[in-house]
């Protein structure tokens, strides 16, 4: 049978501070249905919000749906993240996405949980790597 969860049935909850910097909404969609494990969330994140470092088992996949934001894998170069992108992050590859330092930014995150855990949290991004530059597509 199918299930219709209502908009505004599900209690939005603010990111905890252990594993994001600045004011971060998460407005939860769907848990995994019985013998699955995939859920997602919309995350809002306000100007200059991120989250910490971190990995997902079996790899995450973001949709932005508004405003502009930021994008880093271990490794790699800092990059720019608007409405309609898809990014897929791999399994277990070490990466951090958030709001741009002017603009908010909002995204659908779908992963799935090994052993019942969809993510792995790691150390909160300085300040230095969130002002990183930004290299162009």
């Amino acid at each position: 049978m199918q299930t219709i969860r209502r908009s505004g049935s599900q209690p939005s909850q603010s990111g905890p501070a252990e594993n994001f910097t600045g004011n971060v909404r998460i407005d939860p969609l769907f848990q995994p249905v019985e013998g699955g494990r995939v859920s997602g969330a919309l995350v809002t994140f306000e100007t200059g919000a991120r989250t910490a470092w971190h990995t997902h088992p079996l790899g995450q996949h973001l949709v932005v749906i508004s405003g502009c934001g930021w994008t880093q894998c271990d490794g790699g170069p800092k990059k720019a993240i608007r409405p309609g992108d898809v990014i897929s992050c791999p399994c277990g590859k070490k990466h951090w996405h958030g709001a741009t330092a002017t603009t908010a930014m909002s995204h659908i995150a779908v992963q799935e949980a090994l052993d019942g855990k969809p993510v792995n949290w790691l150390e909160k991004v300085t300040d230095d790597q969130y002002l990183s530059e930004v290299v162009p597509d």
